[in-house]
């Protein structure tokens, strides 16, 4: 008997020394469901949480997120273990429905088996539930027929579980297995195929990471270009970011403002570095690409008064204050805007939508309000703002390319009309 329970010990310890480092080390459902931010897409502007409703627009026509609380009759109160993790990393609904891919299960497809039954625990039992019927696309037929999703799965989608590379670090593959999976962060910084399809969805892959367009706004590049990626990023800079959406010179805004504000600053400090040990890993996008020089000259001509470049008056009555005549901004404060990689994007979209929008760094623990930047669309036309635009993307030593009017019509179409206001509101 002694000698038996003594083979079965030395036999666990073996396979416990030979097993690779985990990817997924335990975590409660809350920390996973923060990981995945599915709160941001599940619950629309003024809605209840994760009750769905949120309009999401395609290049086909609008879809709206569904109910994922655990109400049995317009929720997923019915669905089984196997249904739940079938969704999630096939994209198919219990009642065999083909989910469309804005539903990041090209991703989810990586989440490991205890990391999908802790979900489904958290939904099912921590979740309340809420009657809300799912609302229908409004893609017209026949593009709304689901059938032909199928193909495209086939086509696109790799339904594997994340696999540790073992030449790598046990941090190393943490943070591969979030970025990857369960942050799903390609969803928005990957480039779109033909089929709408990720072009990359690792880093054995070119495109994987390298930026995205999707409604008015541009996710910037996360490899290591060193001009308009993480280049100049350190480790300790990307996890800060992440926590507080600030680093000493830039900010979180738009879309990844919220995702600071609902997601990563709930994850540990361990898995938000494992992000950017990951992250710094990534070969550059361009090796060719180079760091932007110091430049003073804008500086010094907006300190003369010289307002004889395009944009520079602009800039002075309604950016200098906050973001200085030198481009530097202020620290955790207002972002730099010399030789922000966010403003160096061969797509200007995010500045563009930026400035006609506003928008409001997260809102965080260790900053409970945020800062708000007014947006301008009611103040600026598109030539002014496209000069002013192309004044912040050459200044300083920026060196990127002008933005046109056009550009800026393209965008502003896309806005929301402002209200009237009446005369007795106003006083």
């Amino acid at each position: 008997m002694k000698t038996q329970w003594t083979m079965r010990l030395s036999l666990l310890a073996l396979a416990l020394m030979s097993a690779p480092a985990s990817s997924s080390p335990a975590s409660s459902g809350q920390e996973l469901v923060a990981a995945g931010d599915c709160v941001a897409c599940h619950t629309a502007a003024g809605g209840k949480p994760f009750a769905g409703g949120l309009k999401m627009s395609t290049p086909v026509g609008a879809i709206y997120s569904t109910n994922i609380t655990p109400d049995r009759q317009t929720g997923i109160g019915d669905y089984s273990y196997d249904d739940f993790a079938k969704a999630l990393r096939r994209g198919v609904a219990k009642d065999g429905h083909h989910l469309y891919p804005a539903m990041p299960y090209t991703s989810f497809s990586k989440i490991s088996d205890e990391d999908i039954r802790t979900l489904y625990d958290y939904f099912m039992h921590q979740v309340k539930p809420m009657h809300q019927h799912n609302r229908s696309s409004d893609i017209v037929w026949p593009l709304n027929i689901r059938w032909p999703l199928a193909v495209w799965n086939k086509i696109f989608h790799h339904k594997k579980v994340y696999q540790p590379d073992n030449r790598q670090s046990a941090q190393w593959n943490r943070g591969a297995y979030l970025v990857q999976g369960l942050g799903h962060c390609g969803a928005c910084h990957t480039p779109r195929g033909i089929g709408f399809q990720e072009k990359g969805l690792d880093q054995h892959d070119d495109a994987f990471l390298t930026g995205g367009s999707l409604e008015d706004w541009h996710a910037p590049d996360l490899t290591s270009n060193i001009k308009v990626g993480l280049g100049r990023w350190s480790e300790q800079d990307i996890a800060v970011f992440l926590k507080t959406g600030h680093t000493v010179s830039s900010a979180a805004f738009g879309p990844m403002s919220e995702v600071v504000t609902r997601s990563t600053q709930h994850m540990s400090d361990g898995d938000l570095q494992a992000i950017a040990v990951y992250l710094k890993s990534l070969k550059s996008s361009d090796s060719q690409a180079v760091a932007p020089e110091e430049d003073t000259a804008t500086a010094a001509a907006l300190t003369k008064g010289d307002m004889s470049r395009p944009g520079a008056q602009e800039y002075m009555d309604n950016c200098a204050a906050c973001h200085r005549i030198d481009g530097k901004g202020y620290d955790k404060t207002f972002p730099a805007l010399a030789h922000n990689p966010a403003v160096l994007s061969d797509d200007p979209s995010s500045l563009i939508s930026m400035v006609l929008r506003g928008g409001k760094t997260p809102v965080t623990q260790g900053a409970i309000t945020g800062l708000t930047m007014p947006g301008f669309a009611w103040r600026l036309d598109d030539r002014q703002m496209s000069n002013l635009l192309s004044f912040v993307r050459s200044g300083w030593g920026n060196n990127a390319s002008a933005v046109s009017a056009e550009q800026v019509e393209d965008i502003r179409k896309n806005l929301p009309k402002p209200e009237k206001v009446s005369r007795g509101q106003m006083q």
